[in-house]
């Protein structure tokens, strides 16, 4: 029988030879279909900016019905329908402000950043391991018992917030 080929976008299957494939998927049928599927995805502003461009399908708003379906060159959505959408996304862009406005709002100060520098500095003249077993606490995802065994490999160490430390080690092996 030999090997098949399915498209998803036109949902077929056709005997996979290069002759059929390529005449498949250069084919209308085919194009109409995988710009339908990629419509499902598009953004209401692309949509409303298409759907304003287009002159109304007098055969859809007589009817309501059209024969050409969504492959259609007019537009088939009513003043309201088009008003709706305007509305919709009128507050999603209003929500993305008001999102970015709290996201401004919670981010950390300068001062707050300078304040925990100098609380870890101040912790750093002390032991090392009662730093590491307190970024552990915060959040880290190192076991804290892995942090209480002495003299671990630098590679098991979680990951210091100001980057490596100066000392090297190039005794591994």
């Amino acid at each position: 029988m030999g090997k098949r080929y399915h498209c998803d976008y036109c949902d077929r299957s056709f005997q996979d030879t290069l002759h059929n494939r390529k005449k498949h998927l250069n084919g209308v049928q085919h194009h109409r279909a995988k710009k339908a599927w990629f419509d499902n995805f598009r953004d209401a502003a692309a949509i409303l900016q298409d759907e304003r461009a287009k002159q109304a399908c007098r055969k859809f708003l007589q009817t309501g019905q059209c024969v050409f379906g969504p492959s259609c060159r007019y537009s088939h959505m009513s003043e309201q329908d088009m008003k709706d959408l305007e509305q919709h996304i009128h507050e999603a862009r209003q929500q993305e402000v008001d999102l970015d406005q709290e996201e401004a709002t919670t981010k950390p100060s300068l001062e707050d950043w300078l304040s925990r520098r100098e609380k870890r500095a101040a912790q750093s003249s002390g032991s090392v391991l009662k730093l590491e077993e307190e970024t552990a606490a915060k959040g880290t995802e190192v076991p804290t018992f892995l942090l209480s065994i002495p003299d671990l490999p630098p590679s098991l160490l979680p990951l210091h917030p100001g980057g490596w430390r100066g000392k090297v080690h190039t005794d591994w092996g």
